[in-house]
């Protein structure tokens, strides 16, 4: 069975929950990490990149999601990893360019992003899936 394209946004170098869901991946066997915005500033993305052998890195997680989505071969699925306040805007962004989502929780900061985050669901014909520890 063919691998699942994945791209992550946030969990570089420094960052501790990356790891753990990298891991998870690599568990299941069904993903195949090939693109990230794994940090805050373009140089700490591409050196995180770099250090975990992902090909592809990029400054933001919005020239991520366009360039992702005009590849070729472009990620199927993206997880999102970064910190709490960031997962709404990153979720919209890839969901509004038809990448499946899977984001850690929370899923949002305020209510209003999760209004904004359930009208880009519904109107997005991606998945998006939850994540939980337990």
């Amino acid at each position: 069975m063919a691998r699942i394209k994945l791209g992550m946004v946030g969990g570089g170098n420094d960052a501790f929950i990356g790891g753990v869901h990298r891991i998870a991946a690599r568990i299941d066997d069904r993903f195949e990490l090939v693109a990230g915005a794994l940090s805050s500033t373009p140089e700490k993305s591409a050196a995180s990149a770099k250090d975990l052998g992902i090909p592809r890195s990029y400054g933001s997680f919005i020239e991520m999601a366009q360039a992702e989505a005009s590849h070729d071969n472009g990620i199927e699925a993206v997880s999102i990893v970064t910190p709490n306040h960031v997962h709404a805007a990153a979720a919209k962004a890839f969901l509004a360019r038809g990448i499946h989502v899977i984001c850690d929780k929370p899923l949002t900061s305020t209510m209003q992003d999760a209004a904004d985050l359930e009208k880009a669901v519904t109107d997005s014909k991606a998945l998006f899936v939850l994540t939980h520890n337990y």
